[in-house]
């Protein structure tokens, strides 16, 4: 049994911990101070602090690794191995020193492909078909460290930024289970990431939900799913924010389209939508302040149907 310290912040972190506390002794947990969260901005835990203090372990919250202090403090621990998973503070030399076996970072891609802050959207956004979950022994470098284990998996062709989310958190809590018990009993080798093929997951704006209807369906089908459950897509119908939780693109659409934005049919199988090329289905929106619906019962909501047909979608979203 090793003594780790974990360090992890959101939801994707959660399922490891609970693993790791299951396997072995888990002697503090780091994660992101709390922060402002909701209407009324009153201070938040983090996923990972919530379960923590559930399990009963220590909860450290530093705003920086970068201080001698936070170095010691760490070391006070005496760590055989730093598990770090979507933990949002940089970790540098002096605290990937520190434990006996190294930092080991559960990454939520087939690394080289999509290093970096948000690699679950970021396949999704690029139409990958498979994606995965590395075990990284940390280096100084952002996810350029060897790989102790990979695993690949199939992206859904309706697959929501959420629903693989979930998945890869579940495969990579399995997967940090193999590693440490190969790093524990002296027998895990790490193989160093291939030269090519790299490429990086910038962390997502929320400017980018905006759709630009002038891209091809394709694309703009695949934004919708990637920024499920956050940002959302959005749009906007008659100067109102219309947010779009989930569509389809609509085969077999004519070939002569109105300009992109332009609702080109509305009834109870969605709201068609001409883009750059092709037409987009819209099956599941939302209005400001509403809760999401279906699109025939959005329809329904206000009668809608006659009067959405030749309407334009787009335009900026309100500050």
């Amino acid at each position: 049994m090793l003594r780790l310290v974990y360090a992890g912040t959101p939801e994707f972190a959660v399922p490891a911990l609970d693993a790791l506390a299951r396997t072995h002794a888990v002697v503090a947990v780091y994660t992101q101070p709390d922060r402002p969260a909701g209407r009324g901005r009153a201070l938040a835990q983090s996923p990972v602090k919530q379960r923590a203090l559930e399990l009963g372990l220590p909860v450290e919250q530093p705003p920086t690794l970068k201080t001698p202090d936070a170095a010691a403090r760490l070391a006070a621990y005496a760590p055989d191995a730093m598990v770090v998973a979507a933990y949002g503070l940089l970790l540098p030399q002096a605290v990937l020193d520190v434990p006996r076996l190294g930092c080991i970072n559960i990454h939520a891609s087939t690394l080289p492909r999509w290093r970096g802050a948000a690699p679950i959207q970021r396949a999704i956004l690029a139409g990958d078909a498979t994606t995965g979950v590395c075990i990284m022994r940390m280096e100084a470098g952002l996810d350029t460290g060897p790989v102790y284990r990979q695993e690949s998996l199939g992206i859904g062709a309706r697959e929501t930024a959420g629903g693989l989310h979930d998945r890869l958190a579940a495969l990579g809590a399995r997967l940090i289970v193999d590693a440490l018990a190969a790093l524990e009993a002296g027998t895990a080798r790490a193989a160093p990431q291939p030269a090519d093929g790299v490429t990086y997951a910038h962390k997502l704006d929320k400017r980018e939900a905006t759709i630009d209807w002038r891209r091809p369906a394709a694309e703009i089908e695949r934004a919708v799913r990637a920024f499920v459950p956050w940002p959302i897509a959005e749009t906007r119908l008659a100067g109102e924010q219309l947010r779009v939780h989930e569509a389809i693109v609509r085969e077999g659409a004519p070939g002569d389209l109105p300009a992109p934005g332009t609702i080109v049919a509305a009834g109870g199988d969605g709201i068609d939508v001409a883009t750059g090329d092709g037409v987009l289905r819209l099956l599941r929106v939302q209005l400001a302040g509403r809760k999401p619906v279906t699109a025939r019962e959005f329809l329904n909501a206000g009668g809608r149907s006659a009067s959405l047909v030749g309407a334009r979608l787009g335009g900026e979203p309100a500050p």
